[in-house]
């Protein structure tokens, strides 16, 4: 299964921030964006099995939308 995951500097406590929002509520963190993404790929898995074990979708779909950049 291929998903989805977005990165970002954590402008509070630094290192990097990983989540996937075709899973909601599944994210991460690591000390380099390479180590958050390492701990994403686990949380996916964690969340996934969760979510089939509490009879959930294991994804929410995502749209893309168009937005004038001023």
């Amino acid at each position: 299964m291929k998903l989805h995951i977005a990165t970002r500097p954590d402008e509070i406590d630094g290192g990097f921030v990983a989540e996937c929002p075709e899973i909601p509520g599944c994210l991460s963190e690591g000390a380099t964006e390479e180590e958050a993404i390492a701990n994403i790929r686990e949380a996916m898995l964690l969340c996934l099995e969760v979510r089939r074990e509490q009879g959930l979708p294991l994804t929410v779909p995502l749209h893309e939308v168009e937005v004038p950049v001023p």
